[in-house]
């Protein structure tokens, strides 16, 4: 039985952004992830425990991009005009506490552990795209930073299932609860 605390407990989504969306081919489609991350955060707002929207970029010229040598480098191209632009759905509000990663985890170079302890938050409800990408890094972080986390799996996608599933069925149980968006919102309590 999972119960989570709102005064202890926050949602933290990862890279529901325009320019990102369009990465998730499965299993769930990004209208999906959207859909139940919208509504996770609506009770999240509801209850008055925080919410946090956590984007990646980089300036025009890509200077605080990684750059080591990879066998499999990410394309240099121009990001579109809309890479930074929440989900409409997720209907951002002016309480949710924005994050800016240049990398794939959310912790590294930015201010979100800082901003979860002055909150008192030592558990975390983490969602996005990609699953095994920018949530399992962030997930790994906050497994080392010692928060207690789950997963929403039906609110994160990747960019196949077989992705997906790697994180899903190998890392996430090790450092993770792995629930639905109805068990999450049923674990919350007033």
């Amino acid at each position: 039985m999972l119960t989570l605390r709102p005064t202890t407990t926050a949602l933290v989504l990862i890279d529901l952004q325009q320019g990102i969306l369009p990465f998730a081919g499965g299993p769930h489609t990004a209208q999906q992830v959207v859909d139940n991350s919208a509504r996770l955060a609506a009770r999240f707002r509801e209850l008055g425990a925080p919410v946090f929207l956590v984007r990646v970029g980089w300036s025009a010229d890509y200077a605080e991009a990684l750059k080591q040598p990879v066998d499999q480098p990410a394309p240099a191209r121009e990001l579109p005009a809309d890479w930074w632009e929440f989900a409409p759905a997720l209907q951002v509000a002016e309480s949710d506490i924005s994050i800016i990663k240049r990398q794939w985890g959310a912790f590294y170079g930015t201010d979100l552990d800082l901003q979860l302890r002055r909150r008192g938050i030592d558990t975390l409800v983490l969602a996005g795209i990609a699953t095994n990408i920018g949530v399992e890094s962030t997930a790994r972080s906050g497994w080392e930073h010692g928060y207690t986390q789950v997963i929403v799996e039906d609110a994160c996608s990747a960019h196949n299932a077989e992705q997906h599933l790697g994180s899903v069925n190998v890392i996430f149980p090790r450092i993770s609860r792995v629930r639905t968006t109805d068990q999450v919102l049923a674990a919350l309590a007033e």
